[in-house]
C-alpha cells in the first residue's frame, strides 16, 4: 500500500472524535465482527497497562513511533541532532497523532521520556497522548496540557530518555505497533485497528452497542418484579436475538 493509498484510507478528524464516545471493549466487539484476523490473540496489548488519566476518557489516533533507552548516555552524545530530526518527524504525520514509545531498559524503568515540556511540545504538533512501556513523570503538568498517558510507571528523573530511533515498528506492552496504524486507548488497554478494519469500524461499533442494548442488557434491566424463571426466559430469547441480528449483519455470532 502506497502512502498515498494509506492516507485516503485513514479516518477523518471528525470520525476519530467519533472513536472516542466509545470504551475500547466497545470497538473491540465492533471490531471482531469485521476482522479476518483472529481476534483472540491480535489487536490488543497481552500484557497490562497502566491509565495514569482515567478522567480523560478513551483516545484514540494515528501511531507515531519512537524507541528510546535511558539508561544509556551514549545515544546523547551520538544523536546531538536526534531531538529536531524527531521533532519533524513527528510534524510531518497526519494527526491527530499517539506517540508510541517503546522504552529499550524493560522491564527497570530508569528514567522517562515524558513529562512537561514533551507533553506540551506534543501536543502542540497534533498528539493526544502516549503509549509507552516506560514511564512517566510530571503527571498534573501532562494532566493540564491535555495530553493523556498509558505506561508502566511514574518515575522522578529523565536521565538519558533521547530520541535513538523513529518512525519504526516498535513493541510496547507485548503488541507490535507500526507507524501510521489507528490507535484506540483507554483504562482497558489499547488497541492496533489494521488498516482493512478502518473504513467499517465506526459502523460495527454502533450496531454491536445498539445490538446489545435492543436485547441481552435491555432483558437483564427489565427484571423487576419477575419470577427467577421468567427472567432466565427473557435472557434466552434476548441471547437468541443478539445472535440471530449479529450473524444476519456480520455472518458471526457475535459476543458481548
Amino acid at each position: 500500500m502506497t502512502v498515498s493509498d494509506r492516507s485516503e484510507k485513514r479516518l477523518n478528524h471528525g470520525q476519530i472524535l467519533q472513536l472516542k464516545r466509545w470504551n475500547t471493549p466497545s470497538v473491540y466487539n465492533g471490531w471482531e465482527q469485521i476482522t479476518g484476523q483472529d481476534a483472540s490473540v491480535s489487536g490488543f496489548n497481552p500484557e497490562e497497562t497502566r491509565d495514569f488519566m482515567p478522567q480523560m476518557g478513551p483516545m484514540a489516533g494515528y501511531a507515531v513511533t519512537l524507541v528510546i533507552e535511558p539508561s544509556n548516555a551514549r545515544h546523547k552524545k551520538s544523536g546531538v541532532m536526534a531531538w529536531r530530526d524527531y521533532r519533524r518527524y513527528v510534524a510531518g504525520q497526519p494527526g491527530p497523532k499517539i506517540a508510541i514509545v517503546q522504552d529499550l531498559d524493560r522491564p527497570d524503568t530508569v528514567g522517562s521520556f515524558w513529562g512537561e515540556v514533551n507533553s506540551n511540545v506534543h501536543r502542540a504538533l497534533g498528539c493526544v497522548g502516549t503509549i509507552t512501556d516506560g514511564a512517566v513523570r510530571d503527571l498534573d503538568e501532562m494532566t493540564a496540557a491535555g495530553f493523556k498517558a498509558i505506561a508502566r510507571r511514574l518515575c522522578v528523573g529523565h536521565a538519558f530518555a533521547w530520541p535513538v530511533r523513529w518512525g519504526c515498528e516498535v513493541q510496547v506492552f507485548g503488541r507490535n505497533v507500526k507507524p501510521g496504524q489507528l490507535v484506540h486507548a483507554d483504562r482497558h488497554g489499547f488497541m492496533i485497528i489494521p488498516a482493512e478494519d478502518e473504513k467499517d469500524l465506526l459502523e460495527a461499533i454502533r450496531f454491536m452497542d445498539a445490538n446489545e442494548l435492543n436485547t441481552v442488557i435491555g432483558a437483564a434491566r427489565n427484571a423487576q418484579g419477575k419470577s427467577a424463571e421468567k427472567i432466565l426466559a427473557d435472557i434466552d430469547a434476548a441471547e437468541d436475538q443478539f445472535g440471530r441480528a449479529a450473524r444476519e449483519k456480520y455472518g458471526k455470532k457475535g459476543e458481548w
